[in-house]
This record gives structure tokens, sequence and C-alpha cells, in this order.
């Protein structure tokens, strides 16, 4: 059996970006980890080339504080949401604008992109997420149900469903696909403190992480707990399935970053992240982790390409 070699994650480079004036609040990688896009309370989203470190372009077209970012999966597109409720749309080619999204009645927390592209979900201190049309800016959908801002947003692989997650403690797993009998969602109701993060994997296993240090895998097809994950002594904050679906790593105010075995709930490793207040993780294509802080530092760390193989078999895809 093929385990998990922790010895080939080893902290290798600490790089920072440097050009806002004043705190910057997200992040976010292209695919290929070419492009990072910051988002800032100077309210300005700014595009970096990792490799080099300048600074490509600044977006405009917001007022107030950037409060998240996204790049579309095929890198076509970069959304961003603000403080002034608006989403705004680029084209990542040249940077222009497409829409300008004004539907939200409260600051936008969270933008995400569907793997396809074509679509993107908002979410909102209003309480409600909006599914958009990313070419048209046509509202597709309204979320609602929530009783307190809602933080964050995934879609699943096959864009059948969208899980949000929600200062009032729950996550809801809304699905894409009308019904006779109405709009079909689940509610998850385990975390005790407000969801801060929510991922999919390939075999449509969903991930949770929440203030109340604690992440949570589930099948969101049936409501139930797989594991609770235990370990972070702060905020969960992000996490990110490797592109397998074998690992889980999550990334907490405590400036850990922790690698799971989505097959076992295993804790495999813990790192020491040094990226200040956590605001992202990730895994480069490469198969390294990618920490991101509120100092806008970005810590790398690297495996060796077997460190994905954690048993005999793949985790069990997830149906409904």
């Amino acid at each position: 059996m093929a385990v998990f070699n922790t010895d080939f994650y080893t902290h290798i480079d600490v790089k920072k970006f440097y050009g806002h004036k004043d705190e910057v609040n997200c992040v976010a990688f292209s695919p290929d980890f070419e492009i990072l896009v910051t988002g800032s309370d100077d309210e300005r989203t700014r595009v970096f080339n990792t490799r080099t470190g300048a600074m490509v372009v600044r977006l405009k077209g917001q007022e107030g504080a950037v409060r998240c970012v996204d790049v579309s999966p095929d890198s076509q597109y970069i959304a961003s949401g603000s403080y002034d409720k608006s989403v705004m749309i680029y084209r990542t080619c040249n940077a222009e604008t497409i829409h300008k999204l004004t539907s939200h009645l409260k600051s936008v927390e969270s933008v995400t992109f569907s793997p396809c592209s074509t679509l993107l979900c908002s979410t909102s201190w209003d309480r409600t997420g909006i599914l958009w049309q990313v070419e048209t800016g046509y509202m597709l959908r309204l979320f609602q149900g929530h009783t307190s801002l809602v933080q964050c947003a995934a879609f699943s692989p096959c864009q059948r469903m969208v899980a949000t997650g929600s200062w009032d403690h729950t996550v809801r797993v809304w699905s894409l696909k009308r019904t006779a009998g109405g709009e079909h969602v689940h509610e998850l109701s385990a975390h005790k403190s407000n969801v801060h993060a929510v991922a999919f994997s390939r075999h449509n296993i969903l991930a949770t992480g929440s203030w109340d240090k604690k992440v949570i895998l589930w099948n969101p097809y049936k409501g139930e707990i797989l594991y609770t994950l235990i370990g972070h002594e702060g905020w969960v904050q992000a996490l990110c399935f490797s592109a397998d679906g074998y690992l889980l790593v999550t990334n907490a105010d405590d400036e850990m970053v922790k690698v799971w075995n989505v097959q076992t709930g295993s804790c495999l490793k813990t790192m020491d992240a040094q990226t200040d207040t956590a605001s992202h993780c990730g895994f480069h294509p490469s198969g390294a982790l990618v920490a991101t802080g509120s100092a806008a530092t970005t810590l790398a760390l690297v495996s060796d390409t077997s460190a994905a193989e954690t048993g005999d078999q793949p985790p069990h895809e997830l149906k409904g």
C-alpha cells in the first residue's frame, strides 16, 4: 500500500507582493498559479505575476473595500466583490470590465466561479447568494434561507449543486436542477460557530471549515457526516482538496497549515505557515502547497509527486 510521505513537504520559499495602500482582504490564483489576484481596503483589485512578483494591472470600478476575488477555471475572467454591494467581472486578457452587478443589498463577501467558468455565485451580508450567468450578467437564481451573513460558496464538480456557508452556523446545499416540487436544499447544521469555508472534492465530498476550529467532511446528498477533523487551535479560514481528491489542506488563524487524509480523516502533516491571518490555501499543479495570509505573503511548500497516494483505492465518488 502506498503511504503519504510527510517528509516531502518542506518550507522552501516565502514571497511578498507589494502595492496596496491598505489591508489586503483576499487573494486568488489562476489554476496554473501564474496569476495572483488581490483585493484590498484601498478599493482596488490588483493582478500580479507570481514568478516575478511584479504587478501587472490595477482593476478599478468599485467604491468600497474589495472583500473577495476569484479567477475562473479557464483563466478568462476575474471577479471581485465589494463593500459597495457590487460584483465586478473583468476579462483577464485586457482587464476590460464586462459587468458591474448590483443586485445585492449589502457588502459582497464571496465570489466563486463554476467549474466550467460559465456561472458565478456571489454571497453577501444581505443573507443571500446569487447565481449569475458570466457572459450576460443575467441573474439566474436567488438563494434565500440563511439567517445571517453568507460567507462562502462552492460548486460541485458537475455543477449540480452549490454549497453556501453562513454565520448562522449552517451550510446549505442547493440543487441547481429545478424539480416539480420546487427548490431542493439540504441544511447541514453540525458547526457551532460561523462557517467560513466550503469546498467539494472531485468525488463530491463536501468539506466545511468553521470558527469553531473544526473541519467536517460530509456526504452532501444525504446530509451525513463522514469525519470531523479536529486539530486547529484557531478559526478555520480556508480549505482546498487536492486535484485527485485524496488530500485536504486547511489553513487557520493559528498560523498552521494541516494536510488531511480524506479516506481516514487523519491529519498527515502540520506546518507553520507564517502567513499572519489566514486567507487562502491550495494545491499547485505540481503538487506543492500554497498558503497565503493578510500580509500578502505566499508560502510555497514542495511535495513529491507520489505524495497524494494515501491507499489502495481513491475515495468513493458520492452520488445522489
